[in-house]
């Protein structure tokens, strides 16, 4: 099935047009996309490492999950439908917590991607081995420790995608724990 975007202007309105996944990236067209964080009970993150047949970060560690908005859907519907797809784990709107959008734009080999990005946060508790990956987009999963993201983040990305707005969102998010911690 081919997957059908509501293309967006530069403000993020809506243009009443819609095109493939192909011709959006192909031609820069402004489109949706959603990231979401799992982060457990020793604050840890679950992620994902990416397939290596896919055409960018091949064998990158990754967002939990993420994906694009399809035409006619909110963004919490996007990242509970990607979740779903590409881990098994089903989770519901209450669950989730918005923490933030930004406009991401960036040209990888022929792929060029506008963005109008949705991040949220999950805090749940998951056995590595109840997750059922979609292989032809997730190799493995891993927990990972807040000091260990937050080192890669500062050393250039190192060993996990350089999808800025994702990591910089987290970041803060956990800086916001740390606050509301220090104030109870």
């Amino acid at each position: 099935m081919e997957e059908i975007f509501d293309v967006l202007n530069e403000k993020g309105e809506y243009t009443g047009r819609v095109e493939t996944r192909e011709k959006c990236h192909r031609e820069g067209l402004w489109h949706k996309a959603v990231a979401m964080f799992i982060i457990n009970s020793k604050n840890q993150v679950l992620l994902q490492k990416r397939s290596v047949t896919k055409k960018l970060w091949p064998n990158m560690w990754d967002i939990t999950a993420g994906g694009h908005v399809f035409t006619g859907e909110f963004g919490f519907e996007a990242v509970i439908r990607e979740l779903k797809e590409e881990l098994g784990i089903e989770v519901n709107k209450n669950d989730l917590t918005f923490i933030g959008s930004s406009i991401s734009s960036n040209i990888k080999e022929y792929i060029i991607n506008n963005h109008f990005n949705e991040y949220y946060i999950v805090h749940k508790d998951i056995d590595k081995s109840d997750v059922t990956l979609q292989e032809e987009e997730v190799s493995e999963v891993e927990w990972m420790n807040k000091e260990e993201i937050i080192k890669r983040v500062k050393d250039n990305y190192n060993g996990i995608t350089d999808k800025e707005g994702c990591w910089e969102y987290l970041v803060k998010y956990y800086e916001w724990l740390e606050k509301i911690d220090n104030i109870n």
